[in-house]
């Protein structure tokens, strides 16, 4: 059958050469394997730059910024370069460009690394090791990029007349002298970490389920044969997309309110309230208290609908491309 002649392929086949002998951890000095990270990487930037105007707005509202705190969705985007100009729908965009390839590449990397080193060492596979690996994905990729992550979000929360950080290397020496040294980069990480873990798990794992279901389901309708290994059944580009969008949204509403909470706790002393906001669950109460479930733990969630659904999109799509641009499958 055809899963035993692939069962076959995969036992007997020797590993690349940019992977070790036992197929566990790549060599990243070899020159397809760079190429390899370098396109998750650019995947990543790709994704995230066509979004970049609402993630700006949505770390303005979600703080609830005193300019545009009375405003909703689609008024603050109209609103923001009527007071700062178009490129102020842009600031912290340059931290995020900094951050997002580095992030986008360990991501997927650590991913697929430990993926492998479940299977074959805890014996643990199906859709169990999907979520676990895309957890523990996650949460390495936000720990490695996460202080310019705080300096993106210091970046694009100031408004035009009121700057307090002049660029990157300013704010990162700002946050260094000013707020206990290389520790007040960390601010925020419990929140953080403890979002990633369901938020990169579920999105792996609906992802791969989806993938899963759709190609035993109705093969024919949704898969085509992959362009490294016609033996291999992958999905159809435009259902790639689709699957990849509604694991993002999935993803999304699940870990929503601590991605709030990280913002809030990021921001630190420029917000006048942050004396309330210095833990995880003091910031969930704070915010659930003052402004309730809609306006405070999942505003600007309609936001992140529009901008994560076609990120996540496109950022599965090329991660699978990629693979067979590479001949992985």
């Amino acid at each position: 059958s055809f899963s035993e002649v692939a069962q076959a392929t995969r036992q007997t086949r020797s590993p690349p050469p940019w992977e070790d002998q036992q197929g566990l951890f790549p060599n990243v000095f070899h020159p397809v394997s760079f190429l390899f990270l370098s396109r998750k990487g650019v995947a990543g930037c790709c994704a995230k730059t066509t979004t970049a105007p609402l993630d700006r707005v949505k770390i303005l509202l979600q703080a609830h910024n005193h300019h545009y705190k009375h405003l909703g969705v689609f008024s603050t985007l109209c609103a923001v370069p009527k007071k700062e100009g178009y490129l102020g729908l842009y600031k912290g965009n340059g931290a995020m460009m900094i951050r997002i390839f580095p992030y986008g590449a360990i991501q997927f990397m650590a991913f697929d690394q430990y993926k492998k080193v479940i299977k074959k060492q805890l014996g643990i596979s199906g859709h169990v090791h999907r979520l676990m690996a895309g957890s523990m994905a996650g949460i390495t990729a936000v720990i490695c990029t996460y202080p310019l992550d705080m300096v993106r979000v210091r970046l694009a929360f100031q408004v035009k007349g009121e700057h307090k950080y002049m660029g990157i290397i300013h704010a990162f020496k700002m946050i260094y002298t000013k707020e206990g040294g290389f520790s007040g980069f960390y601010r925020g990480l419990m929140p953080t970490v403890v979002g990633m873990a369901p938020y990169a798990g579920f999105s792996f794992f609906t992802f791969g389920t989806l993938k899963s279901i759709g190609l035993a389901q109705a093969p024919n309708l949704l898969g085509r044969p992959s362009l490294d290994n016609p033996d291999v059944l992958v999905l159809k580009t435009h259902v790639n997309l689709l699957c990849g969008g509604i694991a993002g949204a999935i993803a999304q509403t699940i870990s929503y309110p601590l991605d709030v909470t990280r913002r809030r706790m990021q921001l630190g002393a420029v917000l006048p309230d942050s004396e309330k906001c210095l833990t995880m669950v003091q910031t969930l109460k704070y915010v659930y208290q003052q402004h309730g479930i809609r306006r405070g733990l999942y505003r600007g969630l309609s936001l992140n609908y529009i901008r994560c659904i076609p990120s996540q999109a496109v950022a599965f799509t090329t991660y699978e491309l990629m693979k067979q641009f590479l001949h992985l499958n």
